[in-house]
């Protein structure tokens, strides 16, 4: 009740408060908060109070989200509800599908013992192989597609290690390792989000130049690996798990993989439809016919053949988490309400106007940690859209050249840690609930922390060794 009460407490103060002062840009164009904007900003407050502290469903605060922006006039509830239906919650809903596939065709349990023969049975390692092979997958398709279809195989390896799936550090840790090491492989190169296309679309537009595919990835694996690495070192600490190998392991993982028998033709058939659907996505970034495909459309074509073969049923429909779903459409709505009333650009102004005589290093890390907070809140591409034309208006007056803006931006907005909303991986690993958001919260702080100091050392020492150009000769 207490922070139930807190989340309407700090919506009032800020909707009830005086009109806010402007924003200025370097440009000297003015920004004002309207009302709606502020009322978007005190139903912001509210939002990730209720989400943190997970004080009704996570799914029903969503709703709220709808409800309060219809109600209080800050959008038309046309705006605010159709977003519940946006082409990129419907992308979730279709990577939730592929998952449930994977997993009743068996693909999943075969996955996970072949991983856990490898491994062994020591759950260190088998923290770090399911930690590798997420990062991994994510370097060839979106990390959302690949949180769905790595979900089922770690509840069945969790399976190994507890038989009535109550939580657990181990399964806290391995759970919230998978989403946080997505978001760590998903920056590497371009096809794991579509965050890194809209940042290169921005770049091409205002800095005259485009970053190429095999640039980007040059950049962005060390970091990307060693956050990997860095995460599984944290989980040890902060999950250690409560033994140290599972007595037996391997012989009872070797069993069942012998018991699973050959691969069957439904296995196969999902295989070439999720492996066609994932070939048509990955190639819309190299073949300009393909790029005006939706990529939701594509994934979601993968439903439908699950269901025309006959691979899944209407009992799995029915068994899609519409709760994660409509976390995401509130993410959706609430990111769109900040952007469209303006107050999303009023905070990116102000918050990098206060660096416009910052040291560059100051400036750059400060146009991080703003895309790093934003990203937790709202859709990553928005916290993009929202922060990296700001800056890099403002990088030319203190000397600073856009490429390390670029990828220090697109860095921290691969890795929201802190909120289930921040990514779809996230939410998906929160449906294991083996952890609360309180609790996924917590975790994040940390692996925040390392996040900052990472990129501070990359953005000071490694890239420009590496020969990323961080000053206006």
């Amino acid at each position: 009740m207490f922070f139930i009460f807190l989340g309407v407490l700090l919506f009032s103060i800020v909707y009830f408060s005086p009109t806010w002062p402007d924003a200025v840009d370097p440009k000297g164009e003015v920004f004002q908060l309207t009302r709606e904007g502020k009322a978007a900003l005190a139903l912001f407050l509210l939002t990730a109070t209720w989400w943190v502290f997970e004080v009704i469903p996570i799914g029903v605060t969503s709703i709220a989200i709808g409800v309060i922006q219809a109600l209080f006039l800050i959008r038309p509830a046309e705006a605010a509800f159709s977003n519940f239906m946006d082409p990129s919650v419907w992308f979730i809903v279709g990577s939730v599908v592929i998952g449930m596939a994977f997993a009743k065709t068996g693909l999943t349990k075969r996955m996970a013992y072949k991983m856990l023969l490898l491994v062994g049975e020591r759950t260190s390692m088998i923290y770090l192989g399911a930690f590798v092979m997420t990062a991994s997958l994510t370097l060839i398709m979106a990390h959302t597609a690949v949180a769905a279809a790595i979900y089922p195989l770690l509840v069945a390896i969790y399976s190994l290690y507890e038989q009535d799936a109550r939580p657990t550090k181990f399964g806290k840790g391995l759970f919230m390792g998978m989403a946080f090491v997505a978001g760590a492989g998903s920056i590497i190169t371009l096809l794991g989000s579509a965050r890194a296309a809209v940042a290169v679309g921005f770049f091409k537009d205002m800095a005259g130049r485009e970053i190429s595919f095999f640039e980007l990835s040059y950049y962005m694996f060390p970091l990307g690996f060693l956050m990997v690495i860095l995460l599984w070192g944290l989980l040890m600490i902060i999950f250690r798990p409560e033994q140290k190998t599972i007595i037996g392991l391997r012989d009872r993982v070797h069993a069942l993989n012998e018991s699973l028998g050959s691969i069957t033709r439904t296995e196969v058939l999902t295989i070439v439809i999720v492996f066609f659907a994932i070939l048509i996505m990955s190639l819309r970034s190299f073949v300009p016919a393909l790029e005006p495909l939706n990529k939701s459309a594509i994934i979601l074509i993968t439903t439908i053949m699950f269901f025309l073969l006959k691979i899944l049923t209407i009992e799995d429909l029915e068994r899609i988490p519409w709760n994660i779903v409509l976390l995401f459409g509130g993410a959706m709505s609430i990111g769109l309400c900040l952007w469209q009333t303006g107050a999303a650009s009023w905070l990116a102004i102000r918050w990098l106007g206060l660096l416009k005589d910052a040291n560059w290093f100051i400036f750059v890390l400060g146009v991080a940690l703003f895309v790093l907070i934003m990203t937790n809140f709202i859709m990553n591409v928005a916290a993009i859209a929202i922060s990296l034309p700001v800056a890099l208006v403002i990088a030319p007056y203190l000397g600073v050249a856009p490429e390390v803006v670029f990828f220090a931006s697109l860095t921290t907005a691969g890795m929201p840690f802190l909120l289930l909303v921040g990514a779809a991986p996230n939410a998906i690993a929160y449906e294991s609930r083996q952890f609360t958001s309180g609790e996924f919260f917590l975790a994040g702080i940390p692996a925040s922390l390392i996040l900052i100091t990472v990129l501070a050392i990359f953005i000071k020492l490694i890239w420009p060794l590496m020969g990323m150009p961080v000053a206006i000769p």
